[in-house]
């Protein structure tokens, strides 16, 4: 109740005062990524620019589009038949999936593996999925740390490809990178321009702050400080769209699970919404009062952002248009990303790290001084938290800073308390953490300089990738295992 009474005023969707910006695509002319693209954004040649603030199609003629795409999907089946056509696809799906995991494991029956696998995606979608992880986690070896090195000014951002086999790696220096996370190698390099060859050049040409990839690792989308946002083919690299029509820097990505939606959040303080698989603009929705530093989203038609100095997260609720507002850090809010659907956790430079349900407005949890306090100017100053990372629906989190190690934590099963796992000694400003979907790596960006200034410039750090492996003790039989919720 309390987080409703935060829903804030003038977080509707953004509507441009005048000229052609003030009219945008109706929510019925983009789908989900369930539908097939309509004509019209087949049609388009790849790398067309499309602008937030550019004419669109006539309404009479998207009427007529939408309605023939309805009457054709009409004959080809109805909605029951759909429904009960995707529910056999994916309960053969998991049967395939268990099978697998019930010839490595003997003793199981397929079934209740698939019982258990069925229950969990309930759990993940109600947003009270919680594997517990962390307890099982060894202490990471540093010299087990693989290092890639490729950029050369400090790396800002990365991702992993849902299968785990790749990194896509991007930084100020403009340019972007695949590497095979078995080997280490270099797949595709796509370097960095110089300001003003963005028409010329295929990729960046000014600073790359952040990146997203799809939940199917078909699109990868990258933002840089020149306002742009591109979308690529995350197979091979070849750039597809271009997005137009932020006027700031672009620092957050993210798309919707499960579909090709993808949120952006920018400096001048607002939050997109835009499809990349028929490359169009949705709408734009306003609240924030500072710029925005990071986003995230999962498979909820929402996203979370962090909106630095204005001492807010905020969650946009997109069909309602209505956002919640939640407040609790000190300094400027500088990452956020979500644990399940339920929850989330966040990182300032008042050096603390917070623990949000999505239910109350203010921290579930709050490690002030998460990395410790350093000597500035002869003052104790903490730490920034630049960076963090949840492994999805469980209990194990990492934080990121300067102060020369990755920290890994745990989470208590109502996500009240942050307890301290590992420290992992790591030099320079960690600008990006990920986990693997399995959990069985971790991945940080790093650099001598912070992705969003150069406040500091740390010359002993090395601007790299560095993937760390996690290993877990092997679970003993326990008759009393908690079930996740």
């Amino acid at each position: 109740m309390a987080a409703a009474a935060a829903a804030a005023a003038g977080g509707r969707r953004g509507k441009a005062t005048r000229g052609a910006a003030g009219r945008r695509r109706p929510r019925g002319a983009v789908p989900g990524a369930e539908r097939r693209p309509r004509a019209a954004a087949a049609g388009r040649p790849v790398d067309e620019e499309v602008s937030s603030d550019s004419e669109t199609e006539s309404p009479s003629l998207g009427r007529r589009r939408r309605e023939a795409a309805a009457a054709e999907e009409e004959v080809d089946e109805t909605p029951q038949e759909k429904k009960l056509r995707l529910a056999k696809l994916y309960l053969e799906q998991l049967r395939q999936l268990e099978e697998e995991k019930a010839a490595e494991e003997e003793d199981t029956e397929p079934a209740d593996l698939i019982g258990d696998r069925l229950k969990e995606d309930v759990l993940e979608q109600k947003g009270r999925l919680q594997r517990l992880v962390a307890r099982d986690v060894q202490p990471p070896d540093p010299s087990n740390i693989r290092v890639l090195r490729g950029h050369q000014l400090p790396v800002t951002c990365l991702v992993i490809s849902p299968d785990d086999r790749f990194i896509f790696s991007a930084s100020k220096d403009g340019s972007l990178i695949k590497w095979e996370v078995e080997s280490g190698k270099r797949l595709c390099v796509v370097p960095g321009g110089k300001k003003g060859t963005e028409e010329r050049h295929m990729g960046h040409a000014s600073h790359i702050l952040c990146m997203a990839i799809s939940s199917d690792g078909k699109y990868l989308a990258t933002g840089d400080r020149n306002k742009l946002i591109m979308i690529w083919d995350a197979a091979t690299c070849k750039r597809l769209y271009i997005f137009t029509g932020h006027h700031d820097a672009v620092s957050g990505l993210s798309f919707r699970k499960g579909t090709h939606q993808l949120y952006s959040a920018s400096h001048d303080r607002c939050v997109k919404v835009w499809n990349a698989a028929e490359n169009a603009y949705v709408e734009t929705l306003f609240g924030h009062q500072d710029v925005i530093t990071g986003l995230d989203s999962l498979s909820r038609e929402c996203c979370v952002t962090a909106g630095g100095r204005d001492g807010t997260v905020r969650l946009w609720k997109i069909p309602e248009e209505s956002q919640l507002v939640f407040c609790g850090h000190q300094g400027s809010i500088d990452c956020i990303q979500l644990i399940n659907e339920e929850h989330m956790v966040s990182g300032a430079d008042d050096g603390s790290v917070a623990l949000w349900g999505l239910t109350k407005k203010k921290p579930l949890a709050l490690a002030r001084h998460a990395h410790g306090m350093q000597d500035s100017q002869g003052l104790q100053q903490p730490y920034w938290i630049s960076a963090v990372a949840a492994l999805r629906n469980s209990d194990l989190l990492a934080t990121g800073s300067h102060s020369g190690s990755v920290k890994l934590w745990k989470c208590d099963e109502g996500f009240r308390k942050l307890e301290p796992l590992w420290d992992i000694p790591l030099v320079g400003f960690v600008n990006s953490l990920k986990f693997s979907a399995t959990g069985d790596f971790l991945v940080a960006g790093l650099g001598q300089e912070h992705r969003l200034g150069r406040w500091w410039r740390l010359k002993e750090a090395k601007n790299s990738i560095c993937i760390i492996p996690l290993k877990r003790r092997a679970a003993a039989p326990n008759p009393e295992a908690p079930d996740s919720s």
